[in-house]
């Protein structure tokens, strides 16, 4: 099977890798970053091609032939770039987790007869997945809580943090404003607001809302259902700080006649202090929490995982949990193990037990496991 991987950073670099370790497939990849193909070359002999992902016909081109695509380019580019896969009626993965809804191409893909798995990293992703099969558990949902964030090991201040993934989604996760469940209604609340702060096995970690649950605020019936990003102590109060003055603003200001955005300022001294080093360990944390009734009694349904940088193949944590959750969802769809035509988030995924198992076996035999815990109450 021939597959094209749309990205060549961290996390497309390792899903490349790890479809190309499969036998029965052929994996080319894209990048417009000349050093990324010729590093995927040189180390692992992955073919790769120079693509400017801006234009939807460079994007058809480069996934000529291709019987599957996986697209994991940047956020902003993530839904032209899925579009023009549609268009070519080629199976698709996705993960570039763009602010569009990903339902508004849900009539292209099912006009070009294609499978498209939208959303499918660790979170959304996984999550989604999770909550999902849970929710086919139970008689009835009330509630959903997720909890994931991407850290360093090594708390470095001031910000104690490194961009796991583009460091330009990541400022988007700080600024777009979030929704949430509140008694069966979407609310929208700011980004970094709802700080609490909660206890895992690296410690005491803070939870603020973002806007994670995504397509999840139109599929499952619950009347409560929240996601919060997980940064160490302190560190939502300081990007707070630079929101709240206009530093993350993309209007531009007049500075000695000249305009200038000062987000491009902020992310021009954020992103050299967010960078993670090769070799720099980070930690995956999530905690998914879906409480309801069965058989009359109460339920709740717990999904806990901790991941870690892997210093034998040097692959991040984050690229590890959400890389391999496509990969598996891709050979979730060469094997003809989902056969639904049209755009499905993994919670759709989360519906088929079978399928369920399927990639929760494949993470496992990827080290990445995810440990179920069952509450029942009394009648």
């Amino acid at each position: 099977m021939q597959i094209v991987v749309l990205g060549a950073g961290r996390v497309g670099s390792a899903i490349a890798v790890d479809l190309a370790a499969e036998d029965g497939f052929e994996v080319r990849v894209a990048d417009r970053d000349e050093a990324r193909l010729t590093r995927l070359a040189e180390r692992h002999g992955i073919a790769g091609e120079r693509v400017d992902f801006s234009l939807p016909s460079t994007v058809r081109r480069a996934i000529d032939g291709a019987e599957l695509v996986v697209s994991a380019v940047p956020g902003f580019l993530g839904y032209r770039t899925l579009e023009a896969v549609l268009q070519t009626g080629t199976d698709v993965v996705d993960i570039a987790f763009f602010p569009e809804d990903p339902f508004a191409l849900d009539r292209l893909a099912q006009e070009r007869g294609v499978r498209a798995i939208v959303d499918c990293g660790v979170a959304p992703g996984m999550s989604n997945l999770l909550v999902g099969h849970a929710d086919t558990l139970l008689e009835v949902t009330e509630s959903v809580e997720i909890y994931v964030g991407g850290l360093p090991a090594e708390r470095t201040p001031p910000f104690e943090y490194r961009a796991v993934f583009s460091p330009i989604d990541v400022i988007e996760e700080y600024t777009r404003p979030a929704r949430i469940v509140v008694d069966g209604e979407t609310v929208i609340r700011p980004a970094l607001s709802d700080l609490e702060l909660l206890r895992f096995d690296i410690g005491e970690l803070e939870a603020f809302l973002t806007d994670g649950l995504r397509t999840l605020v139109d599929t499952i019936d619950a009347p409560r259902m929240c996601e919060k990003t997980l940064r160490y102590p302190g560190h939502a109060g300081k990007i707070a700080l630079l929101r709240d003055a206009g530093f993350l603003s993309d209007e531009p200001i007049d500075v000695d006649g000249r305009p200038i955005r000062p987000i491009d300022v902020a992310t021009s001294l954020l992103f050299p202090l967010w960078e993670l080093r090769d070799g720099e360990e980070d930690v995956t944390v999530m905690r998914i929490e879906v409480a309801g009734r069965a058989g009359g009694r109460p339920v709740r349904y717990r999904y806990d995982l901790l991941d870690r940088y892997n210093p034998v193949t040097r692959t991040t944590s984050m690229a590890r949990t959400t890389g391999y959750t496509a990969t598996m969802a891709a050979r979730l769809l060469a094997e003809g193990r989902w056969t639904r035509a049209g755009v499905a988030p993994p919670e759709f995924v989360g519906r088929d037990p079978e399928a369920v198992e399927f990639l929760l076996s494949g993470l496992r035999d990827r080290g990445i496991v995810y440990r179920e815990t069952v509450e029942r109450g009394g009648a």
